[in-house]
């Protein structure tokens, strides 16, 4: 068999190779379910009131999804599909929830992001019971921060002895000219354990201070320790060294904050950093403290928790039949 013919075979083989992988991956593609995704909101005129709604079932007509899905606390819902069914093809989605009109609505599979607008039953209240007023809503939690207090202040004086007017004969140390014999002066100091010295500063306060320089610097950025060191080429001169010390402590600090309340709904976030956190409220004019677990329980509200970006959490309360806001 000659060369050329082996290269041809080869090439052959090759494209007959990469035909039918890109057979199977397009077949794999078409077979592949498609999900539907979207959210289910609160039907209403009022933008601020279309709130996310939680726990609507979601089905599509006709057996086309193998399983049901349930919109999540922020209205979202994802229906998987069965395989086979084609983008674009119309499909029938069924939305359900007990406290909601049902809702059919038909739409291309897999086209786009849906939006599902319930509209509420109406419950009318008992004459005989009439709806119990919440007013006065606010939330208190504490969070632990950093509290840096002044514990006291430090003073070192420190001379740097040396006689003015002596040639330095290039036996260091010696003047920045390199003409005069000079001396070298430091001092140290140590704020201690867990304090930090800050707004450190150095002074010449005796002598003939305009023949010193500060050669070291270890005191100007604070921290526990601080040192200095001075140059001074002519007479015996006197440094003053001052300092704030400072100790940093852990320590719980209450805020208060108040919701957005728009019609039947509160909405508000806390901080991941946020502990111990409640809903004070007046229900029915007596003051009342609701502490908020981990499923925000309250008594007059249904509450959904959304965990966002950073931890943080955002809160979703409906107030239930029988009260309102005041």
């Amino acid at each position: 068999m000659t060369g050329g013919r082996k290269i041809t075979i080869w090439i052959t083989v090759s494209l007959v190779i990469v035909g039918a992988t890109t057979g199977l991956l397009i077949l794999r593609r078409k077979r592949r379910p498609i999900t539907v995704r979207g959210a289910v909101l609160r039907r209403d005129a009022d933008p601020t009131k279309q709130f996310p709604l939680a726990g609507v079932e979601v089905t599509a007509s006709g057996n086309l999804a193998p399983h049901p899905a349930e919109s999540d606390s922020t209205g979202a819902f994802a229906l998987t599909l069965r395989p086979g069914v084609r983008r674009s093809q119309q499909v029938t989605l069924r939305f359900r929830h007990p406290d909601y009109e049902p809702l059919d609505f038909a739409e291309p599979a897999g086209t786009g992001l849906y939006v599902a607008r319930l509209i509420p039953l109406r419950h009318e209240p008992a004459a005989s019971r009439p709806e119990i007023p919440v007013g006065h809503v606010s939330l208190r939690y504490s969070v632990k921060t950093t509290t840096t207090l002044s514990v006291g202040s430090a003073v070192r004086t420190f001379q740097v002895v040396n006689k003015g007017n002596v040639a330095c004969g290039h036996h260091p140390p010696c003047s920045p000219d390199g003409r005069w014999r000079a001396a070298m002066g430091s001092v140290s100091l140590d704020a201690g354990e867990g304090n930090e010295f800050n707004n450190a500063r150095v002074s010449c306060i005796g002598g003939p201070c305009p023949f010193t320089k500060i050669v070291d610097d270890h005191f100007s950025q604070g921290g526990r320790s601080i040192a200095v060191s001075v140059l001074d080429w002519s007479d015996t001169t006197t440094f003053l060294v001052e300092a704030e010390v400072f100790r940093s402590m852990m320590a719980d600090i209450v805020r208060q904050s108040y919701p957005v309340i728009f019609d039947r709904a509160l909405s508000f976030t806390l901080p991941a950093s946020a502990e111990g956190a409640s809903v004070e409220a007046e229900i029915n004019g007596t003051a009342v403290v609701f502490p908020l677990g981990p499923s925000a329980c309250l008594s007059w509200a249904d509450c959904a928790v959304t965990v966002e970006a950073g931890e943080n959490k955002a809160y979703r309360c409906e107030v239930r039949p029988g009260y309102r806001f005041q």
